[in-house]
């Protein structure tokens, strides 16, 4: 393993990635067919980088891998509580979901509980990411509304929030406002990157989405996830959201083929796992002051998927049972449509 930088590095031109190890080959026979670059960090919750590999330091945008962080400041001003915000509702603040009815069911419930409705959503429709759900929905006659985006709790989250605050709702995404200065607040504090390394831009679901080092983003979840020295209103927080994704993993994701759903489950919720778009993984360990954040550069998710097991796999993360539980996405070996093994994918990270 070759570590390119444990110190912060000035930013490359707007226009380009930093030159990045390859993480991951894909073999077809006895050669090398493709191959994925990235970078990867392991911190504990002081910022310290304990290893990593690639530049790290570098900001990358971290899409939805910090939503459980945009859902601090509901959780610590007591405003779910006072909304009476359920285990499955707080599940679905950090989602990103597949728009199967279990998740639709408790974002429309939320809703209504807020005097809103789906056309107060400001995600934009997107069809649901389970096939089933999209076929039931199809076969309806009805098109995918903001309800199934697979950031529609988020974003009923941001609403909840916002009218707790006195922001007018609809511009509870606009960056000025209160609800969502608040949110880069949290999310500062907890990655602990200063303002200079930190930046924003439009997410996919048009909220802020965060550019920040990717080291910051492991430092983050490993406050998350052992939040034993964060503040009093902060640490409940932590720990509301960390029950509730122990509680309801299949809320966090889906029910069919979704990592972060896997990884909860194997685990019995000790480790928090969140996927971002365009390859983006983080995951801590509860009460272990470690986390990993992963980004592959080119967005896959094939080699993203078989670098972060093999990452829980190197640094005691998960058990041998565990592991086993969680094979299939190692994504190796690889075979074609007629059952046939045609090669391999090597982690290198």
């Amino acid at each position: 393993m070759t570590t390119l930088s444990r110190k912060p590095q000035p930013a490359m031109d707007q226009t380009e990635l930093e030159d990045n190890p390859v993480l991951a080959r894909v073999w077809r026979g006895s050669a090398v067919e493709s191959q994925h670059r990235g970078a990867w960090a392991l911190t504990d919750s002081a910022g310290t980088v304990l290893d990593g590999n690639g530049h790290f330091a570098h900001p990358t945008f971290l899409r939805s891998s910090t939503k459980s962080l945009q859902a601090i400041p509901l959780l610590e001003t007591g405003v779910a509580d006072k909304l009476g915000f359920s285990d499955a509702e707080v599940a679905l603040a950090l989602a990103s979901h597949d728009a199967e009815e279990a998740h639709t069911r408790v974002v429309a419930g939320l809703l209504a509980r807020l005097g809103l409705g789906v056309e107060h959503l400001q995600c934009g429709s997107q069809p649901p990411g389970n096939a089933d759900a999209r076929y039931e929905l199809r076969s309806s006659g009805k098109l995918p509304s903001a309800l199934h985006n697979n950031c529609s709790g988020k974003h009923a989250a941001f609403l909840a929030l916002s009218q707790a605050v006195g922001d007018p709702v609809e511009r509870y995404l606009d960056p000025q406002s209160r609800t969502q200065r608040m949110v880069r607040q949290a999310v500062l504090e907890m990655t602990g990157v200063p303002e200079s390394q930190f930046s924003t831009a439009i997410d996919g679901c048009s909220a802020p989405t965060f550019r920040l080092p990717l080291q910051g983003l492991a430092t983050a979840f490993a406050r998350l996830s052992t939040p034993d020295g964060l503040a009093p209103e902060r640490r409940a927080a932590c720990e509301r959201m960390l029950g509730a994704v122990k509680r309801h993993p299949i809320l966090i994701a889906g029910s069919t083929k979704r990592i972060c759903t896997d990884i909860s489950r194997a685990t019995s919720g000790r480790l928090f796992p969140k996927v971002g778009a365009e390859a983006v993984y983080a995951v801590g360990l509860a009460g272990g002051d470690r986390a990993i954040a992963v980004k592959i550069d080119d967005g896959g998710l094939r080699a993203l998927h078989a670098v972060v097991i093999t990452l829980l796999e190197r640094f005691g993360f998960a058990t041998e049972a565990e592991l086993f539980a969680l094979e299939t996405w190692r994504g190796t070996p690889i075979r074609n449509w007629a059952g046939t093994e045609v090669g391999r994918l090597e982690v290198t990270a």
